[in-house]
């Protein structure tokens, strides 16, 4: 497999005809190696445009929503991300390489642990992998820029708290097979904005709660 042929592919066949159109962020998909962050029998599916399986039903997002993603909250080299899931790393590396540092919450064990080594065999210094909820607001900081890994039903108030005024949040909210992504921005203290981006479906981020629909 010519991997650099395969990442050009990616590049030009599914990200970029997919609104991607940065050029910060299309040159960054050359220099971060996806296929760094995945097995030896998943590296030459890095490059398909499809989500892969990882561990305790959790999956790695596809190339070009990742991608789109990194576009969409445009984080500036002075600023702090959350991001909430760490799949296999992928996404963090690529929001550390244009922030001043990102703090990656995860609550499945062997998701964090298969992220923290594939940030460290990377040489990606400036991301830490925590264990905790960011969905129950387990984290006293606030964020520039927050970014949701898989899908929910509705937006905890304790997650938007932690999104600094001016910060922008990316999360895709919603039930399969039609869910929206969306980019929150924190106007003011009481203040929120909400842009619909594109239409999408992807897996619920691990420790999202059903909303009940149950009523009496």
């Amino acid at each position: 497999m010519n991997i650099e042929q395969a990442r050009f592919n990616m590049i030009e066949q599914q990200i970029r005809p997919w609104n991607v159109l940065a050029q910060d962020v299309l040159d960054m998909l050359m220099v971060v190696k996806r296929e760094n962050y995945f097995p030896e029998n998943q590296k030459s599916l890095a490059f398909f445009d499809t989500e892969l399986p990882l561990a305790d039903g959790v999956y790695a997002l596809s190339p070009k929503l990742e991608a789109r993603i990194v576009q969409e909250v445009a984080v500036k080299k002075h600023e702090t991300v959350l991001l909430v899931g760490a799949g296999t790393g992928y996404l963090a590396a690529l929001l550390a390489y244009k922030a001043r540092h990102v703090t990656v919450m995860e609550t499945i064990p062997e998701i964090k642990a298969l992220a923290e080594k594939n940030l460290s065999q990377n040489g990606i210094t400036n991301v830490d992998v925590v264990w905790g909820d960011a969905l129950q607001g387990k984290h006293a900081a606030t964020f520039d820029v927050i970014v949701v890994s898989g899908s929910l039903e509705t937006i905890p108030d304790d997650l938007q708290k932690q999104l600094a005024v001016n910060g922008r949040m990316f999360v895709i909210i919603g039930k399969a097979p039609v869910m929206t992504a969306q980019i929150i921005t924190r106007e003011s203290e009481l203040f929120f904005n909400t842009k619909q981006l594109f239409e999408t479906s992807v897996p619920r981020l691990s420790q999202a709660v059903p909303v009940s629909t149950f009523s009496f």
